[in-house]
């Protein structure tokens, strides 16, 4: 009887891992995108404390656009992103995705999402939002931030 309780716990055991990771996929999509809308949440309320938390300290921040049609790559610091977040101004950052591409593998995620931003409620441009984050004991964090950026062709008005 011991023998057969020792196989059924092992079997069971077994099978745990498999029942977990197909529930996994779901719900790290979800945190994933909860970090992602809790960085233009932040935006939208000026609050840098917050966006800062969000981040790696190391993070790398950067804009791929075309300026008079050549490509150009800035690269911005996140002390630089964090005061503009936190800055004093009368009118709302809004950053609205679109449908947003998760993958995930391990402790790492990429998100590819379109946007269109607003300041108050004027569109003030659009492009992709292309994010990288990594998992820690203490949750998801942003370690890289690429965007591109257009003032002509914006789909719509983008969801959140």
């Amino acid at each position: 009887m011991a023998r057969w309780r020792r196989i059924f716990l092992v079997a069971a055991l077994a099978a745990l891992p498999a029942r977990l990771s197909a529930q996994t996929p779901e719900s790290e999509r979800a945190a994933v995108l909860a970090t992602v809308h809790r960085l233009f949440d932040a935006m939208r309320s000026g609050d840098s404390a917050t966006a800062r938390s969000l981040f790696h300290p190391q993070a790398l921040l950067a804009t791929a656009h075309l300026r008079g049609g050549a490509p150009v790559v800035q690269v911005d610091t996140l002390e630089s992103f964090i005061h503009a977040v936190g800055a004093p101004r009368t009118e709302i950052w809004d950053e609205r995705l679109g449908g947003a591409d998760v993958r995930i593998d391990g402790p790492l995620a990429s998100v590819w999402a379109e946007y269109a931003f607003y300041v108050g409620t004027e569109l003030s441009h659009c492009g992709v939002d292309a994010l990288q984050l990594a998992r820690s004991a203490g949750g998801w964090s942003i370690v890289a931030f690429t965007d591109t950026r257009r003032r002509t062709g914006c789909p719509g008005a983008g969801g959140r």
